[in-house]
């Protein structure tokens, strides 16, 4: 399967279940993974697998993953604004917790994110999402699996 599409994880926020999940992946079926942050992170010793460390500041991993995503890559993001500007440049988004960004839903995405952080920001609420799950590993695991099924 390799030489096709790369797999792209924006590292600062990923969960170390889905980066286990990712680094099997890629080692099963031979296509690249990189992972972009703006820290150094650990990887396996692997040809197909690589850290990219950017420089701090704010959205720098983001930066660095939309000018290198190609048409038909995949990048594993929680970040509404990158998963829109990488869909636009017709690759894939898909969440750490297994849902997919859709160009058909990405702009109302993008509304909501807004609206919400208009309440962060006048004290109407506080937090964030919640706490990363065994469940949302699993419901990862699965949509990767069957995105790697039908890039085949």
């Amino acid at each position: 399967m390799s030489g096709g599409i790369s797999i792209w994880v924006d590292g600062d926020a990923c969960p170390a279940p889905v980066k286990d999940i990712l680094f099997r992946a890629a080692t099963r079926t031979g296509l690249r993974l990189t992972l972009v942050a703006n820290r150094l992170l650990r990887v396996p010793a692997s040809p197909l697998i690589r850290a990219v460390q950017v420089a701090h500041g704010f959205d720098a991993a983001d930066r660095h993953i939309e000018a290198a995503v190609v048409a038909g890559d995949l990048v594993i993001t929680s970040d509404i604004p990158l998963a829109a500007a990488v869909l636009a440049r017709g690759a894939h988004a898909l969440e750490p917790r297994g849902e997919w960004f859709s160009p058909g839903t990405i702009h109302e995405r993008l509304q909501m994110r807004a609206l919400m952080n208009d309440l962060r920001d006048s004290g109407v609420m506080s937090g964030g999402p919640s706490a990363f799950s065994v469940s949302d590993g699993r419901a990862f695991a699965a949509a990767l699996d069957r995105f790697l099924a039908q890039a085949r």
